[in-house]
């Protein structure tokens, strides 16, 4: 047998090493970047997953936040690094599921820019009005505002944020008019809703439960499929007649486009191991958040699926970044 039949015997058997690069990784730390400011769940998140990887990988998995322009500064700049695998991104739900349709052109195409590894994260979202509104459900909280067009109000974390969103879901499902007010985040939202200047905000769990144990706000529904365990006697959308309500918070990993499917592998078997350990599930209970490992063919597809949902109501909305 000659040196190039021996050659192709071993390619074909599987037998030919792989490329040094990917039989070595890691061999230097790795950077996360997280698209949020630091001190908020999502940072939260992203050192527990950081935490998690690095255990995994016997190499340091280091957190930088980089905000900016909703998620797609710290984004372009994970689309525009090396395809090497030292270089990875946690990013929220609207920077690829409701931002594309808000801005004139996206800088970057996420479906060859970017490798999508794996959902992190899920996290309910609950609807919640202030205790002194005198509403105490959802039925009641719609008849409100057929009866009175135009004088409710509800908050949200900002045009186009998935809290925005949600409450322009509730308007087209339950047909009420009511006023869309946004703001730089959930908290000046919640603020507003306690001082009664807006009647409703539909926000994550967690910004919204401390209120909610205080008795400062009454929560009407979440928005899930499912009753969440954080908040168990509080309905689904669904079960008060709307089902058509969906809406969760949730965020991801990626990569930037190309990444070699041997080192794609690596990455994602230390990423899922670590969303299924003991630890990152009790650092993600604390913020109401349910660990979501998928493939990364699920996660493409995921969010495919959440653009045909978000796409259409951004349009109408006429909202833009």
């Amino acid at each position: 047998m000659d040196r190039r039949t021996f050659l192709a015997a071993l390619a074909a058997s599987g037998l030919l090493a792989r490329p040094a690069a990917a039989q070595s990784y890691p061999t230097k730390p790795i950077r996360l970047i997280v698209t949020f400011a630091a001190g908020g769940p999502a940072d939260l998140f992203g050192r527990a997953l950081a935490a998690g990887m690095s255990t995994e990988l016997g190499q340091q998995v280091v957190v930088e936040s980089r905000t900016g322009a909703g998620g797609l500064t710290g984004l372009a700049a994970v689309a525009h690094s090396a395809a090497d695998g030292y270089t990875l991104c946690l990013v929220g739900a609207a920077a690829l599921s409701t931002i594309p349709f808000m801005v004139p052109s996206m800088p970057f195409d996420w479906k060859t820019d970017l490798t999508p590894l794996t959902l992190v994260a899920r996290v309910p979202e609950v609807l919640v009005v202030s205790t002194s509104l005198g509403i105490d459900s959802l039925p009641a909280l719609v008849a409100h505002a057929r009866a009175k067009p135009r004088t409710v109000n509800f908050g949200s974390a900002g045009v186009g944020s998935i809290t925005h969103l949600a409450g322009e879901l509730l308007r087209d499902k339950a047909q009420i008019d009511v006023v869309h007010v946004p703001y730089r985040g959930a908290a000046p939202a919640v603020n507003d809703l306690l001082g009664g200047h807006v009647q409703f905000v539909i926000a994550d769990v967690p910004v919204l439960l401390p209120h909610i144990q205080a008795g400062a706000v009454k929560p009407l529904a979440v928005t899930t499929a499912k009753r969440t365990a954080t908040l168990p006697e509080v309905p689904t959308t669904a079960e008060l007649g709307y089902p058509g309500v969906l809406s969760d918070n949730w965020y991801g990993l990626v990569a930037p486009g190309g990444l070699p499917p041997e080192i794609t592998a690596v990455v994602h078997k230390a990423a899922t191991a670590a969303l299924r350990s003991d630890e990152l599930a009790r650092q993600f209970e604390t913020q109401a958040a349910i660990p979501s490992p998928t493939t990364g063919a699920e996660f493409v597809a995921f969010i495919d699926a959440e653009q045909a949902k978000w796409g259409p109501l951004v349009k109408s909305t006429g909202a833009r970044l």
